[in-house]
């Protein structure tokens, strides 16, 4: 069992400096620790969003060409076609030959997606909740939390209602994340790799997740804040939860 304690302080939006009042410790924040559980949940529930993807059909197999037989030397692999060229008589086909086509080629009907059992996920999404309000493990996950007062954070529910980026970056200072902020600001880094070109050029560290209740604007405040996720407390979502299977992100409650 996660230690915890009875009470959680509630501080108010305005004037994070002093306290709304106290709630008691949901039972929820006190679930057991089971890491392996949210990896496993992660990388199932990571693979439902995946693209078919394949070779072509023909890729490999476009050119004439043929086997010269046996009694010439050489193997008896297919050989392309002509002459006054490189490409004549240079092996095709085979997947042992340079443009030829792979062995087993992928195809777009594999497997893809995965069905989770709904019970496993929820107690995923339990435990992650559970780490978050555990301050050695939100450390542990890279956060920099530490001129925040306490976790679990609770704020007033009048953060839902700000509409304003420049309010919400205002009032996550005062709560003590503007470490964190800057953290995220200068995490932006060029992908390596060939993602790249494909439209994701830049990736960046996760920041804090703000769960409200009702969106009376706080949605559209704290949407343009790099590294910031909102998400409604009835629909909690592990890959929001605990980003590359690893629990104990920095969350910030609403009343």
């Amino acid at each position: 069992m996660a230690t915890s304690r009875p009470v959680v302080s509630v501080y108010k939006n305005d004037s994070p400096a002093e306290k709304a009042g106290t709630l008691p410790m949901p039972a929820v924040l006190m679930s057991p620790l089971r890491p392996d559980l949210v990896r496993y949940i992660h990388m199932n529930v990571s693979k439902n969003k995946r693209q078919a993807q394949a070779v072509g059909a023909k890729v490999g197999y476009d050119t004439a060409a043929e086997s010269w037989g046996t009694g010439r030397a050489v193997a008896r692999v297919p050989r392309a076609p002509g002459g006054g060229t490189h490409r004549a008589g240079q092996g095709a086909f085979g997947n042992m030959c340079r443009g030829g086509g792979m062995f087993s080629p992928t195809k777009t009907w594999r497997r893809w997606h995965r069905c989770v059992n709904i019970t496993q996920k929820r107690h995923a999404v339990a435990t992650a909740l559970a780490a978050s309000s555990l301050p050695p493990l939100v450390m542990a996950r890279g956060h920099r939390i530490g001129e925040v007062a306490e976790l679990p954070l609770v704020v007033s529910d009048g953060i839902e209602s700000l509409v304003k980026t420049k309010q919400a970056v205002e009032t996550l200072k005062k709560l003590g994340c503007g470490e964190e902020l800057q953290r995220l600001i200068k995490s932006r880094k060029i992908r390596p790799g060939k993602g790249k070109m494909r439209n994701r050029r830049y990736v960046m560290r996760r920041g804090p997740l703000v769960v409200y209740n009702e969106d009376n604007g706080i949605v559209k405040a704290f949407r343009n804040i790099p590294g910031v996720d909102t998400a409604c407390v009835q629909k909690l979502n592990l890959l929001t939860l605990a980003p590359g299977g690893h629990f104990g992100r920095f969350l910030i409650w609403t009343e």
